[in-house]
C-alpha cells in the first residue's frame, strides 16, 4: 500500500471575482478562498496577470493563471456611473499567446508560479478556429522563459470524445475535469475512465463546483458528497493527482457547500 495522501497536499482553489447569473458580488478576496479552506494553491482567474497580483500570492505554495482571458465589460451606464458588469473573454489566439508569454516572464521573479491554465479551451478554441499550429504556439510561449511550467486545460465531462482532442493533446499538459451538470456527477467513476483513456498518463485535477451553474442553484448535497467522497478513493488508486475547488467567489452564497467540503478537507489530514 502506497502512503495516503492528505487533501491538503493535492488541492487547488480557484481565486477571483466573477459575475455570474445569481451570484453577488463576494466579501472574499483574491487568496482568501484558499485561506478559508486551509489550502496552500491557487488557480488565480479572472484578473489581470501583474506583478502587483503576483506579490498578492507570493505566500501560497504553487500559482497557475488565466490565460483564457477573462476579462471585466461594463454592461450598464447611468450618465457617467457604471452600473454593471459582467465578464467576457478574449479567447482570440494572439491574446492567449500574450498572456502565456507574460505569465512565462513573470514566473521568473515569483517562483511559485507553475503553469498556465486555459478555461473554456475546446469552446473558445472551436469559437476562433484555432489550429493545433496556432496552439503550439501559445504552449511555446508559455516556456519562452520558464521551460517547467505546466499547461492546465479545462475539459468538461461532456467532451470527452477523442476526435475533438486531435492535434492538441501535445500541447496538454494537465488536464482540469469538471462536470458542468450536478446531476451527472453520479457517473464520476465511468468518466474518470474516459478522461484517463484520452489524456493517457497526464495528471488529472478534479474540478469540484460548489454551485452548479446549469441550474443557477448550489450543488445539492447529495451530489457534492457522491464527487467529494470519492476523492480519496481516486487518489489512493491514482486515478487523479488532486482537485480545485470553484470556487472563492461562491462561498459566500453556498455557504452549506463551502462548509461541508472545509470540514470534509480537515477530517482527511
Amino acid at each position: 500500500m502506497g502512503i495516503k495522501r492528505r487533501l491538503k497536499d493535492v488541492d487547488w482553489v480557484w481565486e477571483g471575482q466573477g459575475f455570474d447569473q445569481g451570484v453577488e458580488p463576494s466579501i472574499f478576496g483574491v487568496g482568501e478562498g484558499a485561506i478559508y479552506f486551509g489550502l496552500s494553491r491557487v488557480c488565480y482567474m479572472f484578473h489581470p496577470n501583474t506583478e502587483f497580483a503576483m506579490k498578492k500570492l507570493s505566500n501560497f505554495e504553487e500559482v497557475v493563471c488565466d490565460i483564457s482571458k477573462w476579462k471585466f465589460k461594463e454592461v450598464e451606464r447611468e450618465g457617467n456611473v457604471a452600473c454593471g458588469m459582467k465578464n467576457s473573454v478574449d479567447a482570440k489566439p494572439e491574446t492567449v499567446k500574450e498572456e502565456a508569454g507574460n505569465i512565462s516572464k513573470l514566473s521568473l521573479k515569483f517562483h511559485n508560479i507553475t503553469g498556465a491554465i486555459h478555461d473554456d479551451m475546446l469552446g473558445l478554441c472551436k469559437r476562433e478556429n484555432y489550429t493545433p499550429q496556432q496552439y503550439g504556439e501559445i504552449y511555446k510561449a508559455l516556456h519562452n522563459d520558464n521551460s517547467e511550467l505546466k499547461l492546465w486545460v479545462v475539459v468538461y465531462t461532456h467532451e470527452l470524445d477523442p476526435a475533438k482532442w486531435e492535434g492538441f493533446l501535445p500541447y496538454i499538459d494537465v488536464v482540469n475535469l469538471w462536470v458542468w451538470e450536478a446531476r451527472n456527477l453520479t457517473n464520476l467513476d465511468e468518466d474518470i475512465q474516459k478522461c484517463r483513456k484520452i489524456f493517457s498518463n497526464k495528471p488529472i485535477i478534479l474540478g469540484c463546483y460548489l454551485r452548479d451553474y446549469p441550474t443557477v442553484a448550489p450543488v445539492p448535497m447529495d451530489l457534492l458528497r457522491c464527487q467529494w467522497e470519492r476523492i480519496p478513493r481516486y487518489l489512493d488508486e491514482k486515478l487523479i493527482a488532486g482537485y480545485s475547488i470553484l470556487g472563492a467567489v461562491l462561498i459566500d452564497g453556498q455557504q452549506e457547500q463551502a462548509e461541508w467540503v472545509r470540514d470534509f478537507i480537515a477530517k482527511h489530514d
